[in-house]
């Protein structure tokens, strides 16, 4: 793997904009740019301080090709730990190229995506969930993803980690230290600490683990699914919650042929909504596809918001209708969240509305034309989502490579109590305690290889 060689990109985003950032790292980044750099005042950047801004031409040969601020971070006191240096210039995309091309001529290369970071971690200025961190906080969209991928970024997760590997590497060097006197019959590691760091241990793991289902979807949004009837308005109150006209309005039934998708932030949380195609028998076979996908996107949704006509529930035999399929929806997903939502309540009149919700059970009346209970709804929703861990700032796994080698983690930890339990010999219980260390290992980088290192960064943009 090179780490050697000075490497240049794009650190903003590509297109034009009134600044653009392109970013070098690498033993020779300060000398490259000065070579190519005519301070305003004279100064060498090779003799400049780090840390430090600096006014002035980026020439080629006797071109000058913009105005632009050099910043100067001198390794190891660097984003990458290595000498990097930061040219901002003007955002027009001819004058980024010009300047990248001019760097690569003078014996830059041009970065991979997300090498920037990865040469911060093999240099030590990051371990590897710190790193990945800087993906989620660059993709992170609402407050809540914000807040996880700063946690750990900060190194909350890596710290907590830590400090379990940390003790029970030292139980581990205790029980090899058995194992080279076996035949004394001494033991050096005290059974009952072992056993209370296993069971703490296992306490940290499950709630590490536990807290993935929440933390998944915090960080890809919340999928709500909007079923009902065709014309009950559905695209009505996808536009009340988004507050914009997304979807068609239409008083003809089985205008939404397909699934339309859109996200909210509710109180920090992301939400997706899904406004599908109008559940009903139809000979059309482009609109029973859209119904097909109806109940794929209620498979995917975690929360199914049932949508109802309240003008129509007074016709004879709407109201035992709709309890049988309110019925059906819970029997078909017992695990889901359901809202059962009456709508065009400005239609009804007092005593509808009261013989209404003496019939149903947990309803939330509503008008999504009058913009009537759309906010009553957005409280609901966030109602579902389990926020207390983020409110008290606690550690919240993510990252599905984490999750699986917490997982992993947990196994090998609870064959370690079994050995305790069952008096396993000490050099059976620390093959598993090794395998333990391993997935410890394998969250932070201090276990690692190659191919992971490189399915991990190849999914950063290039320049960071």
């Amino acid at each position: 793997m090179l780490v050697q060689d000075t490497i240049v990109a794009l650190a903003t985003p590509s297109g034009a904009g009134a600044i653009a950032i392109i970013r070098l790292s690498g033993a020779d980044a300060i000398a490259i740019g000065n070579s190519v750099f005519q301070s305003v005042k004279g100064k060498d950047l090779t003799q400049q301080k780090s840390h430090t801004l600096h006014l002035g031409h980026i020439i080629d040969n006797s071109k000058t090709l913009d105005e632009v601020l050099v910043s100067i971070f001198k390794g190891p006191n660097s984003y990458t730990g290595e000498n990097t240096i930061e040219i901002s210039c003007h955002g027009s995309t001819y004058i980024q190229q010009q300047i990248i091309q001019l760097l690569l001529r003078k014996g830059c290369r041009m970065a991979n995506a997300g090498e920037f970071t990865l040469r911060a971690f093999l240099n030590g200025k990051l371990d590897l969930s710190q790193a990945e961190a800087v993906a989620d906080l660059i993709s992170s969209d609402n407050e809540a993803s914000h807040q996880i991928a700063m946690q750990q970024m900060r190194g909350g997760f890596s710290n907590e980690i830590a400090k379990l590997r940390e003790e029970l590497l030292n139980f581990a060097s205790l029980i090899e230290l058995e194992l080279d006197f076996a035949e004394e019959d001494v033991a050096f590691a005290d059974r009952t600490q072992f056993r209370a760091l296993l069971e703490r241990i296992t306490f940290v793991l499950k709630r590490l683990i536990d807290s993935f289902a929440v933390g998944n979807v915090i960080k890809n949004g919340i999928p709500v699914a909007i079923v009902g009837e065709p014309n009950v308005g559905k695209s009505t109150l996808l536009n009340a919650l988004l507050n914009e006209e997304r979807a068609i309005v239409s008083e003809i039934a089985g205008t939404t042929r397909d699934t339309i998708e859109d996200e909210l932030v509710i109180g920090g949380i992301g939400f997706r909504f899904i406004d599908t195609a109008g559940i009903r028998e139809t000979k059309d076979i482009i609109e029973s596809i859209g119904i097909k996908k109806t109940f794929e996107k209620i498979e995917q949704a975690q929360v199914v918001l049932y949508l109802v006509d309240g003008y129509h529930l007074m016709n004879d035999g709407a109201l035992v209708a709709l309890k049988i399929e309110i019925e059906k929806i819970r029997n078909q997903f017992p695990l889901k969240p359901l809202v059962t939502i009456v709508n065009k309540s400005d239609l009804l009149t007092a005593e509808q509305l009261k013989m209404i919700n003496e019939e149903l059970a947990e309803i939330l009346l509503l008008s999504a034309k009058k913009n009537v209970g759309v906010d009553e709804l957005k409280n609901q929703l966030l109602s579902f989502v389990n926020t207390g861990a983020l409110r008290n700032n606690e550690t919240i796994v993510t990252n599905t490579r984490h999750y699986d080698s917490l997982l992993k983690a947990l196994e090998e930890i609870q064959k370690v109590q079994y050995g305790l339990d069952t008096d396993l010999s000490s050099d059976l219980m620390a093959i598993d305690i090794k395998e333990a260390l391993y997935h410890f290992g394998m969250i932070t980088g201090q276990v690692t290889n190659d191919e992971l290192l490189g399915n991990i960064f190849a999914n950063f943009c290039i320049g960071k």
